[in-house]
């Protein structure tokens, strides 16, 4: 394949494939040494992407492919796993979330889980195979006194092995800096939406009030892993218009979390969310992939309700990151023997190192 790809229509970047089955053998630099990601593009307009995502099929999927073989083994899939140290009570008003105090859902709040009984999880999340740990609290913000426990779980977490990830809510600089000083890996603080559709989901806070905290995590040189959900009735074009505003972040964040709105009754959603037609969301996959060649792009919420070949074909849009274990917080996904069994089918394999992109 030509190491100087370039096609009509939108303008992508050149670059060199690495070697056939190259596999990067580390989980690449510490936090604060974030990769440059030259020659790489942050200017994308939402005329450009609409024209990419609208490109024939067969088109969009070889643009995509290329783009991620250039960056990334296709052959391997990196797992994360995702656990709820703090759940339910959230004052934020998130209309699509279970865990928010002002919807009737049937979760019931919780303490903060202590130390110990997280890095038992993150055991098991190690022996099944992730390579990340993900750990989630239901805050607007955390206060600094829960903050002790989350940073020892983060130095617990990375004496195993893993790489860590904490999603706690907005944070201010003087919590980004405490979290660095753990050695906390990724932060992850989802944009949700498109700007012109965020205030129909969310009112107790703003989409700046969101680009800040990862504006904030960024200077503190914390990864970012931030992506959206789709499904909640939102448009085509909300849908692209998220993925222009992570692609306008400099650097790239270096996860893209993509997730399908799992149905859950006395939210605000519910009444109003359209499930996205499978080749749509492919689209959508392709398209992340196209302009963030180099950010990890991973199926996050409703994969258990995805078919085997909607996530064979998104693979091969580029997607290559999945949550495993039972829960997502609090919602369904799929059993790690299906996984297992999905990969073997497809000749795949799960990564034993978190992936380094070729930038």
């Amino acid at each position: 394949m030509s190491a100087a790809f370039t096609a009509t229509g939108p303008a992508l970047h050149r670059t060199t494939p690495p070697p056939a089955g190259a596999i990067s053998a580390a989980a690449g630099a510490h936090h604060a040494q974030l990769a440059p990601q030259k020659g790489l593009r942050f200017d994308w307009t939402q005329d450009e992407a609409r024209a990419l995502y609208d490109l024939p099929f067969p088109e969009l999927l070889f643009r995509a492919q290329t783009i991620h073989r250039a960056h990334f083994d296709p052959a391997v899939i990196e797992t994360a796993t995702l656990l709820s140290i703090k759940t339910g009570g959230c004052p934020e008003d998130c209309g699509y979330c279970s865990q928010s105090a002002h919807h009737k859902t049937g979760v019931k709040a919780t303490k903060l889980m202590a130390v110990e009984r997280v890095l038992e999880e993150a055991r098991r999340a190690k022996a099944a195979g992730a390579t990340r740990f993900c750990m989630g609290a239901a805050w607007r913000a955390p206060k600094d006194r829960d903050l002790d426990s989350v940073c020892a779980m983060i130095e617990g977490v990375r004496d195993l092995g893993l790489e860590t990830c904490v999603t706690l809510g907005m944070l201010s600089p003087a919590q980004v800096a405490r979290l660095g000083e753990a050695g906390l890996d990724y932060y992850n603080h989802n944009i949700d939406t498109s700007r012109d559709f965020y205030s129909q989901i969310v009112t107790t806070r703003t989409m700046d009030d969101r680009l800040e905290t990862l504006s904030e995590v960024r200077r503190g040189g914390i990864k970012l892993c931030t992506g959206g959900i789709v499904g909640m009735g939102e448009t085509v074009e909300d849908r692209i218009a998220m993925l222009v505003i992570l692609a306008g972040l400099a650097p790239h964040p270096e996860s893209v979390p993509l997730n399908m709105w799992n149905e859950i009754a006395g939210t605000p959603i519910h009444g109003k969310a359209k499930p996205v037609e499978p080749i749509a969301f492919v689209r959508l996959v392709a398209l992340a992939r196209i302009l963030m060649p180099a950010s990890v792009v991973r199926l996050s919420a409703g994969r258990h309700a995805m078919s085997d070949e909607l996530q064979a074909l998104a693979f091969l849009a580029g997607a290559n990151s999945i949550f495993t274990g039972d829960v997502l917080l609090t919602t369904g996904n799929p059993e790690r023997a299906r996984d297992v069994d999905l990969m073997q089918r497809l000749g795949m394999r799960f990564a034993t190192t978190a992936p380094s992109p070729e930038i």
